[in-house]
């Protein structure tokens, strides 16, 4: 049991890191910087970092062949960054975490077309409920909220990459060491968003940026290169997608509360019944299996 509590608590904190991410972003790009300098200096301090505690951390010899995978891991992480930043120049940071969360239904799809596994009629009846809270929760319904189609779409295609991750952190490379697992990928990451990045970028320089961004860097590079892939590289495989799901949903409310503290958005009551109505539709999709896998472990 206290191996199961420390493997779940690795997988809540990867969700609450996914959380922070949007509130900085903003705070960012009202320092100057733009997708490029916020998604490259993301990249560059993560690898600076995990390049410092693969020096401290165990690592093995593995084959090319999974090399290449774990590059390809990469690939869903640097789109989701680039999709998911570049929503925020058009929404507010509390409504584009909500169409980021639409990875917790996106990851059921995800199981049915790599693993043939088809959804229950109460998993499918969640999913249902989830969408209709998140319909609330956006403010679609309301005139009052500024909602804009261009960034939701990017923020929903973030959502379908960050669902990707999350399900090839559970079932690639499992046996290599979590450390060099997550600075292999944070190199495919880097090498895919310099790709698509940095020839649109008009320049590089940094010049008019505030030099508080450099702090922004770091805690992004933390927040969203280093501990989401650690976390869930330790914790997803052995709890499984289904319990997973349910602590992973600590991104929302960690996202909510520091986009009112540190941004000063407003929430409208009608938008907090839409999160309470997703949570409601997450723990009645999952808290089966939790009951389940509970039972198991007691026998």
């Amino acid at each position: 049991m206290k191996s199961t509590w420390l493997y779940s608590l690795a997988v809540l904190i990867g969700g609450a890191c996914f959380g922070i991410l949007s509130t900085f972003v903003k705070i960012g790009y009202g320092q100057g910087a733009d997708l490029v300098h916020v998604v490259i200096t993301q990249f560059f301090f993560g690898f600076l970092i995990l390049a410092i505690l693969l020096f401290f951390s165990a690592r093995k010899k593995i084959p090319l062949k999974m090399v290449v995978a774990l590059l390809a891991c990469g690939i869903p992480t640097g789109l989701t960054g680039i999709f998911y930043y570049h929503s925020l120049q058009t929404l507010d940071a509390s409504l584009a975490v909500i169409f980021l969360f639409q990875f917790v239904w996106i990851g059921s799809f995800y199981e049915f077309i790599f693993a043939k596994k088809i959804p229950s009629k109460r998993r499918l009846l969640s999913i249902g409920v989830l969408i209709a809270g998140s319909i609330l929760a956006a403010g679609v319904l309301q005139t009052a909220v500024q909602f804009d189609w261009v960034g939701a779409f990017w923020a929903l295609l973030s959502a379908f990459c960050s669902a990707l991750f999350m399900y090839v952190t559970g079932v690639v490379g499992t046996e290599v060491p979590v450390v060099q697992k997550g600075f292999i990928i944070s190199i495919g990451g880097f090498l895919l968003s310099a790709i698509i990045l940095v020839p649109t970028a008009e320049t590089l320089s940094f010049t008019g940026i505030e030099t508080g961004f450099i702090g922004i860097a770091f805690l992004l590079g933390l927040f969203g290169i280093v501990l989401p892939p650690l976390m869930f590289s330790i914790g997803m495989p052995k709890i499984g997608s289904g319990l997973g799901a349910i602590l992973s949903t600590a991104e929302l409310p960690v996202a909510l509360i520091l986009s009112i503290a540190l941004l000063g958005e407003t929430i409208l009551p009608m938008q907090w019944a839409g999160v309470a109505i997703i949570f409601a539709g997450i723990f009645y999709g999952n808290v089966e299996r939790k009951k389940v896998r509970y039972e198991y472990a007691r026998e």
